[in-house]
């Protein structure tokens, strides 16, 4: 009888320790998925002075301080931590959001480290500070993977927390082979958690999502994990695929650890 209960104990022991390991592993993994960010730029066309649906102020968004290389947190989004606002998207041919779905070695051997995300989030030599021929911009043309997001790309980020480095123009894309130039004034950065995605109803016949998102603070979130958008779809041209609703379903998005 000891003995049956015995086995009984180790029984409901082990089982318990098993509930446990099985909590504490979800919570791993939870906790390593709120520490990536998705690494993304942003152009004039979804966040900049007097846009819809927001009007910001010229200072909301450091279109007062613009400058090449300027990685500060755009005002309005270090004020308004844990807000959620609207943000447009661009149009088919003039998208607004981008991801970089590689990183180029240039970018790598640029410094100030051996990771070429963090060297552009720097603004590293040639990525926004002068390199020793005093350009400031000469690694940031004709970069491969260069990628506009669409409805579909769009719809694939939900739920995922992004780092963007905003523009104060608009990033220029080259089809076949596609490649971006990322040369130009910057308004700093921005972070935040794509709530959800929806067609636009008020806008053009060509008019992109709208995107709810999730204002985060960047100097919190700014030792987190940086990661490509690696399989966004890519457009066959300026025009094709007109890509304006965000699907029901689609494809899992791949993210990889940016280097």
């Amino acid at each position: 009888m000891k003995s049956n209960r015995l086995s009984v104990y180790i029984l409901l022991i082990f089982t318990v320790l098993g509930s446990c390991m099985s909590e504490l592993n979800e919570d791993e993994f939870a906790d390593r998925d709120n520490d990536e960010l998705v690494l993304l730029l942003i152009d004039e066309d979804s966040i900049d002075n007097g846009n819809e649906p927001n009007n910001f102020l010229d200072t909301d968004v450091n279109d007062d301080i613009a400058s090449v290389g300027l990685r500060e947190q755009l005002r309005f989004f270090k004020n308004n931590v844990g807000k959620t606002i609207d943000l447009y998207s661009g149009q088919v041919g003039d998208e607004a959001w981008f991801a970089l779905t590689k990183i180029p070695n240039t970018w790598i051997n640029a410094g100030p480290t051996e990771n070429g995300a963090q060297n552009f989030l720097a603004s590293g030599p040639g990525l926004g500070s002068p390199n020793i021929d005093n350009d400031r911009e000469v690694l940031l043309d004709d970069i491969s993977g260069v990628t506009p997001l669409r409805a579909t790309g769009l719809k694939m980020l939900e739920g995922k927390k992004v780092l963007a480095v905003v523009y104060d123009s608009g990033i220029s894309i080259n089809y076949s082979p596609l490649k971006g130039n990322l040369k130009g004034d910057n308004l700093g950065m921005v972070a935040f958690e794509v709530v959800s995605v929806k067609k636009r109803n008020n806008g053009s016949s060509s008019s992109l999502p709208t995107v709810t998102i999730k204002i985060l603070d960047v100097d919190a979130v700014i030792n987190w994990e940086k990661t490509l958008f690696s399989n966004p779809p890519v457009p066959e041209s300026s025009s094709e695929p007109f890509d304006i609703a965000p699907p029901a379903s689609s494809i899992g998005p791949i993210f990889t650890v940016a280097k």
